[in-house]
């Protein structure tokens, strides 16, 4: 690749890392420099195995690293703040792992960087990009589902804790468990196919049945046994919308729930039509001379989300345009989950301002 293409730098060597490399080295108009991570090893092995020229031990290395346009960030979320911010005023367009940061004062402060810097900053939400999700939002945009006024979001995993004892299920570094794991990417899916409404209140409740009694546990990341397990394994919430309609959300990584689909799933009930997606299959109904027709969705293309997810990264860096998932998405996403976390805490609705 020429020297014209986008210089990349992936900051975390592990698995979300290794997806992301994946994604850029298919990628036309960027190439993948460099790699750091405080694992050293592990940082030499995928720069061996990609082709990747310059590795660092630490990611403050990487940041300073003149030649790099743009990072990756896919580490533990305690850490996302403090190097999108540093990222970001060093000159660099930043592609963040999801959630934005493990609360949403962390997630502002990456809002206000990346609005100063005139950088890109984008998130790693791929669930927006996938091929069947896509063809539900062109139904919508196309007027056939009318003004969503109640939608139903989750993701039930009945043995799934992953890397039981490490960053994964301690509070302060992921910020909670399967609420802003996996629950961030139901949220974020049902209010871009909603249109985007503001939250206004939150009402919700967290649960953790399984994890203090190492229960539940999943094969995703490696388990520490001498760590510690102090975030919820279920959480329920609703909530409520500036456009009056409302979302209620429940995800686990371990539950009782027993004929539930372990498959991600979004309900929308609009005013001329609804769509259920389940997994990979997706449904539209409407009313038909007092009769209920539905009929599949089908995915219009096959094309790898992470693969068009890092195509938009690329064109938003060289045409400066704003990125679908934008940083107003992420700081919105965290608020939520704040409120969420907040309302089980007190046992009180939890009001939104965006004054």
């Amino acid at each position: 690749m020429s020297n014209s293409n986008l210089q990349v730098g992936i900051i975390g060597a592990g698995a979300i890392g290794n997806i992301h490399i994946g994604a850029f080295v298919k990628a036309e108009g960027a190439e993948v420099a460099a790699i750091a991570d405080s694992y050293l090893p592990l940082a030499r092995q995928r720069a061996e195995e990609h082709g990747i020229g310059t590795v660092y031990g630490n990611p403050q290395e990487l940041l300073e690293d003149t030649n790099i346009d743009a990072v990756v960030i896919g580490v533990p979320n305690q850490f996302h703040a403090a190097l999108a911010v540093e990222a970001l005023g060093r000159g660099k367009h930043v592609l963040l792992e999801k959630p934005m940061a493990i609360d949403s004062g962390a997630a502002r402060s990456i809002a206000e960087a990346a609005a100063s810097s005139g950088k890109v900053l984008m998130m790693s939400h791929q669930m927006r990009w996938k091929a069947l999700n896509r063809a539900v939002k062109a139904r919508i945009d196309a007027g056939d589902v009318g003004q969503v006024y109640n939608a139903k979001a989750g993701w039930f995993r009945k043995k799934g804790i992953p890397g039981w004892g490490s960053w994964f299920t301690r509070k302060d570094m992921a910020g909670g468990g399967p609420l802003i794991d996996i629950g961030v990417h139901m949220l974020d899916l049902s209010l871009y196919l909603m249109g985007n409404p503001k939250p206004v209140s939150v009402y919700g409740s967290t649960y953790a049945e399984f994890g203090p009694k190492r229960e539940g546990i999943g094969t995703w990341g490696t388990p520490n046994w001498d760590g510690y397990y102090d975030v919820e394994d279920l959480a329920s919430a609703l909530i409520k919308l500036d456009n009056g309609a409302t979302l209620s959300l429940e995800v686990s990584w371990a539950a009782h729930a027993a004929g539930l689909p372990e498959d991600p799933f979004v309900h929308l009930m609009g005013a001329k039509g609804g769509v259920s997606i389940v997994g990979d299959k997706s449904t539209y109904v409407t009313h038909a001379d007092n009769e209920v027709v539905e009929t599949e969705i089908a995915p219009a293309d096959a094309e790898d989300e992470r693969e068009l997810m890092t195509r938009h990264f690329i064109e938003c860096v060289r045409d400066g345009k704003e990125p679908i998932t934008s940083a107003l998405s992420g700081y919105t996403n965290n608020r939520i989950l704040d409120a969420i976390y907040e309302s089980s805490r007190t046992g009180n609705e939890v009001k939104l301002s965006w004054n």
